[in-house]
Order: C-alpha cells, then sequence, then structure tokens
C-alpha cells in the first residue's frame, strides 16, 4: 500500500482541497470504526449509509442515514439528515437534520480516502464543532471488520504530522468503535 495522504480541514488552510471523493466512491454503506467524537461512546456497530438524491438545481444532494446501537442494546437507532455540497469548497458537504433533528446542522468534510490492496476502502472525515458537538474526526471503512492497525495507525500519524494542535489532539483523542 501506497503511502497514507491526509490534509487539513479548510478551517486551518486557506487553500483548496485536492482530497474529493467522487461521488460513486463516497455513495454506499460506511462503517465507523475509530472515532474522536464523544456521541460514539457507548455504541456500536455504527455505519453511515449515503444515498444520491435527484440532482435539483444542478446541486447534487446526498441522504445521509446514520445507524447505531448503544453497547448493551439490541435496538438500533438512527440519525438522518441530508449533506449539501459546501460551495466553493470540494470534499467538503453542509449536513442538516431531517424531521425533528431539522433544527440542526454540521459541516464535515472529506480529509483523506483511498483503496487497499484488499479492495477495502477508507474514509477519514472532519466534523467542525456545532452547537451540540465538540470537533471530531472519524475513520470509517467498507468492511465491518475495519482497517488493519498498521492502516490505522499510519491514518493517525498523518493526522498528527499535520502540525495543528487541534488536529493533533483529536487523533490522541481517538477511540475504536466495536463492530459485532
Amino acid at each position: 500500500m501506497s503511502s497514507i495522504s491526509i490534509e487539513l480541514p479548510q478551517v486551518h488552510n486557506n487553500q483548496k482541497s485536492q482530497c474529493c471523493p467522487s461521488n460513486e466512491f463516497i455513495t454506499g454503506c460506511w462503517h465507523v470504526t475509530h472515532s474522536s467524537l464523544p456521541l460514539w461512546k457507548g455504541k456500536r456497530n455504527v455505519n453511515i449509509t449515503y444515498k444520491l438524491l435527484p440532482i435539483e438545481s444542478g446541486v447534487q444532494k446526498i441522504d445521509d442515514l446514520a445507524q447505531y446501537q448503544a453497547i448493551n442494546s439490541e435496538k438500533i437507532k438512527s440519525v438522518h439528515g441530508i449533506d449539501t455540497p459546501t460551495p466553493d469548497s470540494p470534499g467538503a458537504w453542509d449536513w442538516r437534520g431531517k424531521g425533528w433533528l431539522v433544527i440542526a446542522s454540521s459541516h464535515w468534510e472529506c480529509l483523506g480516502f483511498g483503496e487497499l490492496d484488499d479492495g477495502n476502502q477508507w474514509v477519514v472525515t472532519y466534523f467542525a464543532k456545532t452547537l451540540f458537538t465538540p470537533a471530531g474526526v472519524d475513520v470509517y471503512s467498507r468492511n465491518k471488520e475495519g482497517l488493519p492497525g498498521d492502516v490505522v495507525e499510519e491514518i493517525l500519524g498523518a493526522l498528527r504530522g499535520l502540525g495543528v494542535k487541534e488536529i493533533t489532539d483529536l487523533a490522541d483523542s481517538m477511540f475504536e468503535i466495536p463492530q459485532n
């Protein structure tokens, strides 16, 4: 496998992102295997499914369905929203909740993505701070089993190597999310 390439979130970078996965790459089910976001603490089987919505006024929005279980529960809970591309920010989206969550919004972006030799794909996402949640980083894998440990360590090293305290702190606070 080649070296992992991770970019700074746009809040820390005044250059346009070069990290813009295609819509075909981002759609489908992703397993959130590692995170720094407190909302995933005590959760398991966290996954996010992205589906393309019909293009409206030239804008390709994405249906965003996150599902998860509490560690000691069989009940599947979900958070549903719509992702709209952030203007002039390739690889970045603005999320708005659906239903009773319509009052909630957030900004997220892709910091890195790729495919391993075995065909497993991965994405590293950054979530900006909101009124309800701190900023955070997630690692996604197409495979429920996640990524090999050395790949996770390479991703964490690449995040730390960006040289921004906030991102280093997020990398240092990452935890594994159980998948079963």
